[in-house]
């Protein structure tokens, strides 16, 4: 039996293969992240880049630094980030951006605090493996960088991803 936590190639995989074979036993009720991509949207840098760390909260911005509930208790001056989980499926025409759904943080490294709403992370990251779209509520400057990343990343997957997400990042 093939060891469900590790791939064949150098992807990263939390859960392969199908779980819900119907035996009922351990995995049942799992879901596959293969498809789930974290993708940093740098405010102040003006870049956005992959860190597959953020999938269990590692990421190169998370590290070291630990996240309060309320933003107002981070020290200044905060730097803010979007966590954007995009979500890609392939339809006839090709593969496509199916679920984008960003999540505001901030982090002061030096006094190692941060910001994040924990719930609204999971949530957005659920919506996003649901095929949903929820970024309406990022800055123009943000939807910029994140539509710029997302084009350059893969022009054929930009192309055929739906008309709702490249409206709400325009």
């Amino acid at each position: 039996m093939k060891d469900i936590f590790k791939s064949d190639n150098s992807d990263f995989t939390i859960i392969s293969n199908d779980s819900t074979d119907g035996h009922g036993g351990f995995g049942a009720g799992s879901f596959s992240l293969n498809n789930m991509t974290p993708v940093f949207v740098d405010i102040e840098a003006n870049e956005a880049f992959i860190d597959v760390g953020a999938m269990h909260a590692r990421s190169k911005v998370e590290k070291r630094v630990k996240f309060l509930h309320e933003e107002e208790a981070v020290p200044k001056p905060a730097k803010p980030y979007w966590l954007v989980w995009v979500t890609t499926e392939r339809s006839e025409a090709g593969p496509y951006y199916a679920g984008v759904a960003a999540c505001y943080m901030t982090v002061n490294k030096e006094a190692k605090r941060g910001f994040k709403n924990f719930p609204d992370h999971v949530n957005k990251m659920d919506k996003s493996r649901k095929g949903q779209i929820v970024v309406a509520h990022m800055d123009d400057k943000s939807k910029a960088i994140l539509k710029d990343f997302l084009k350059g990343f893969n022009a054929e997957m930009w192309e055929n991803s739906s008309e709702k997400l490249k409206n709400d990042l325009s």
